[in-house]
């Protein structure tokens, strides 16, 4: 017959009788057993019986299963994986040593998760304070930036509004979709559409004329971007109260913050007028994220498209959860829209090992990357450049890379995957520098914070900074 497995309850039970007020002594008084005995089942130094077991569900109503249920495997997962992290990658740690201590020493096990999450949230708010902070400002000076308030804004919320969506899809409807936007605005609210040369349109690319009942817009403007503006517009003219509404109880501690939040609202529900979300969260599936074939769809540009994707969040019809980023040739951070949480979503983007910053050099073509982040977390990446202005010679462009992010298990629905071969070694790279402690990566513009750089009067490394307990 095969040998039973023990069962431990270590942790389980000690936070049983910390949340009913216990000692030990109580705890052992109750199930008839010593203090001692009842301490060595919390430091899962014993085993615990069937009949002890059966007495603790009995004597404190507790489900069986609850308490018995195996926690090591999940444990030692837990543990290998923070253990993954490049801060530990100087220290002999052999998997079977850490499945040793996740079995055996659960209470150190929890300790050391507690300590490395708190690490965590700490090297994320250093990181945040960094980033948020305006060039050149120190430490301790108003700390209200605008543009990050409404970054904020958006990243709490996943950058999903599913009553604006529902709100635009049934303007939508109303007016005709994009066909009939023009006289849709003229209908029913007495405007007449003009395009008019950039030098009458003074510096202008969308101007709503009150006095002479007229929305004029640039004519340098693509088709793309025409129809964008004129649901822009719309959505401030119909939509107001559904933007108030996603606004209303948000505290901001700038008018700016406010009205840019406003502004990213207004683009949301333009895009949600032009992509309605039922239909494209349909043709989403069915093309498979073709990011190119669902812009040729619905008649919008790639970056329109890329944005749409970061919402598809509406309870009960959820899509693939995406991060949008936009960079410039500098590597400024000009847009980020996060639908799915994800840890670089706040500050990240400033590896220079991710390929979105490398797109310029391929201008237009669609590049893919397997990524791998500290803490073993693996993602997929699609980036590639975008080109606004110009629209008659002389015009000035702006190129820019936007990159499309998706975690590893949402990738095999994506038709860039289902079209390749089997997925390359992944890309190692880091939130930032000063929050990654990849001690090795050639690409380091800066030492991780809390980590010592050694002199290199002896010896020079391979890399730009050599770190003291690397």
């Amino acid at each position: 017959m095969p040998r039973e497995r023990s069962i431990y309850v270590g942790p389980r039970l000690r936070r049983l009788r910390r949340e009913l007020g216990l000692k030990q002594s109580d705890v052992a008084a109750d199930l008839g057993v010593s203090a001692s005995y009842v301490a060595l089942l919390e430091r899962n130094q014993r085993p615990v019986t069937a009949d002890l077991l059966l007495r603790l569900a009995r004597t404190y109503k507790v489900d069986v299963a609850a308490i018995a249920r195996d926690d090591s495997a999940d444990y030692a997962a837990r543990l290998k994986a923070v253990l993954q992290d490049p801060l530990f990658s100087d220290i002999d740690l052999p998997p079977l040593e850490a499945a040793d201590v996740a079995a055996n020493y659960a209470g150190v096990t929890e300790a050391v998760l507690r300590l490395y999450a708190a690490f965590r949230h700490e090297q994320t708010a250093l990181a945040d304070s960094a980033a948020d902070r305006p060039s050149g400002r120190a430490a301790g000076e108003d700390p209200a930036d605008p543009v990050a308030e409404a970054r904020r804004f958006l990243t709490e919320r996943r950058n999903s509004f599913p009553a604006l969506d529902d709100a635009a899809e049934r303007l939508a409807e109303q007016a005709g979709g994009a066909a009939g936007l023009t006289e849709h605005l003229k209908r029913r609210h007495g405007l007449r559409v003009r395009r008019l040369p950039p030098e009458v349109m003074s510096g202008f690319t969308r101007r709503l004329d009150r006095h002479r009942d007229e929305l004029l817009l640039s004519d340098a403007l693509d088709v793309a971007s025409f129809n964008f503006h004129l649901a822009m517009q719309l959505a401030y003219l119909e939509l107001q109260p559904a933007m108030d509404a996603a606004l209303s109880g948000t505290g901001f501690a700038s008018e700016s913050g406010r009205r840019l939040a406003r502004r990213a609202l207004a683009s949301y529900a333009a895009a949600a007028f032009l992509m309605p979300y039922g239909a494209f969260a349909r043709a989403a599936e069915a093309r498979a994220y073709d990011v190119e074939a669902l812009a040729r769809q619905f008649a919008v540009s790639f970056e329109q498209t890329a944005h749409r994707l970061t919402t598809l969040q509406k309870p009960g019809a959820e899509r693939i959860p995406f991060f949008f980023i936009r960079v410039d040739p500098a590597g400024n951070v000009s847009k980020r829209l996060d639908g799915a949480g994800f840890p670089f979503a706040r500050h990240g983007g400033g590896c220079p090992l991710w390929s979105v910053h490398l797109v310029f050099r391929t201008p237009g073509e669609i590049v893919t990357q397997w990524l791998e982040l500290p803490d073993g977390e693996r993602y997929f990446s699609l980036a590639r450049t975008v080109t606004s202005g110009g629209g008659a010679h002389g015009a000035p462009r702006v190129q820019r890379g936007v990159a499309l992010v998706c975690a590893a298990e949402y990738a095999h629905r994506l038709i860039y995957v289902q079209k390749a071969a089997a997925p390359p070694a992944p890309t190692p790279i880091g939130v930032t520098c000063r929050v990654c402690h990849r001690a090795q990566c050639p690409a380091r513009a800066a030492p991780p914070l809390g980590r010592q750089v050694v002199p290199d009067e002896f010896l020079r490394l391979n890399v730009p900074f050599a770190l003291a307990d690397a």
